[in-house]
């Protein structure tokens, strides 16, 4: 089926669901949405770059993993898990989507001290307790298993190697929009100015172009720019953007076997990436930035990420940069952990925010999760209420301790 071009004027004047984002989370829950069957209402997503060149979306590494402290995220993630291995069914069988390749060879947490060796030891026993295949292994089994790594001062480490790796998610977002569109969701290029609210309920969206467009439901879908929609609710909402550096190297040895996704205690992380590998890190300055600041600052591979992955894998004392590039995480400053639900006074503004780097492997849940609470008015498959914005409102975190 081929679709029309994407226009830049609404088709009606009013909308049951207006979602604000149209990248990965806005396109997933567009999907989920025009996908269930329960659901019979219209839905209008509003992209403001159609490129979407700077979003999260494309500066993502699409990494999944189960290992998380909470019951919750490690349940997000095995349904996230599911869901790429099984893409094409979920999305009707049609024999023009693609596989989606996961690779799973698992992400390895090193512990640098007897502390957060006993944070790895508590996890896995939520995980395994799940049906997680996360264990622990002593620096000998390590030794053993992935000889290319200088275990000097790693006390011990945790590792997964079913379904956690990472995944081509540029494709199911591809889809999930494409998919979406022949349901009847209409993306729209133009960007929401303003949000008209009368007390505990949004009314209307009004568009940079001038159209005021009425809306049953506004999904706050906007990345690390969500705080700029909520605000313009008259709400509020603790996500801001924090630069992330990606970079992607050619090693002159090859290694024996596959590096896992390793989390160095350092705070670099590096892992394969096809013929190459791919590393990354937060700044030891870790401010808010602009939201169109997308500055590299190279001196971050020079003084922290080489001197990090050749410590750790001495044979990346030689390589050779590829590529770079700088990403924003949507940071949720509470508590690092995605904000999903209504607002506790507006319950028509829905939120879906704040992922702080675990967008991609929690998009088909929060898709999910989403659409039945605008269906049904509460979740069913999976209830995502500990992430819910009541905990915002009461200033109390939702702590994760696995955060990269």
């Amino acid at each position: 089926m081929k679709l029309p071009p994407i226009s830049t004027e609404p088709r009606q004047s009013a909308y049951d669901v207006v979602i604000i984002g149209g990248a990965m989370i806005g396109s997933s829950v567009a999907w989920f949405l025009s996908n269930n069957p329960d659901f019979t209402g219209s839905v209008l997503v509003v992209e403001r770059d159609p490129s979407y060149e700077w979003c999260s979306t494309a500066h993502t590494n699409s990494c999944i993993r189960q290992q998380f402290s909470n019951e919750i995220n490690v349940r997000i993630s095995q349904f996230g898990a599911q869901f790429v291995k099984n893409f094409r069914e979920h999305l009707g069988g049609d024999t023009d989507i693609p596989d989606i390749p996961l690779h799973s060879y698992g992400y390895m947490y090193m512990a640098g001290n007897e502390e957060f060796a006993n944070i790895l030891r508590a996890n896995q026993k939520i995980q395994a307790d799940l049906g997680a295949g996360t264990r622990i292994l002593t620096p000998a089994e390590i030794a053993e298993a992935y000889p290319f790594y200088n275990l000097d001062g790693i006390v011990l480490a945790s590792h997964n190697p079913v379904d956690e790796g990472y995944f081509e998610g540029s494709t199911m977002f591809d889809w999930w929009k494409r998919k979406a569109r022949q349901n009847g969701a209409e993306y729209l290029t133009n960007e929401v100015v303003a949000i008209g609210r009368n007390g505990a309920k949004v009314e209307n969206v009004t568009l940079k172009s001038g159209e005021v467009i009425a809306a049953g439901t506004v999904i706050n879908a906007s990345g690390p720019r969500a705080v700029l929609t909520a605000r313009m609710a008259g709400l509020d909402v603790p996500v801001e953007p924090r630069r992330r550096y990606t970079f992607i190297f050619d090693c002159e040895t090859d290694l024996p076997r596959e590096l896992p996704l390793t989390i160095d205690p350092s705070g670099v992380h590096m892992r394969n990436d096809g013929q190459y590998f791919l590393c990354g890190c937060p700044p030891d300055d870790d401010p808010a930035m602009d939201y169109d600041d997308f500055t590299m600052d190279h001196s971050v591979w020079e003084e922290k990420l080489w001197p990090a992955i050749a410590n750790r894998v001495p044979a990346f004392e030689a390589v050779k940069v590829i590529n770079s590039w700088v990403g924003h995480y949507a940071f949720n400053t509470l508590d690092q952990n995605a904000i999903v639900g209504p607002h506790t006074e507006v319950g028509n503004f829905i939120f879906v925010n704040g992922f702080s780097g675990h967008g991609f492997q929690q998009s088909p849940a929060m898709g999910r999760g989403v659409s039945e609470l605008v269906t049904y008015g509460e979740f069913r498959a999976l209830d995502l209420s500990p992430l819910g914005y009541d905990r915002v409102a009461r200033g109390e975190p939702f702590l994760e301790r696995a955060v990269i």
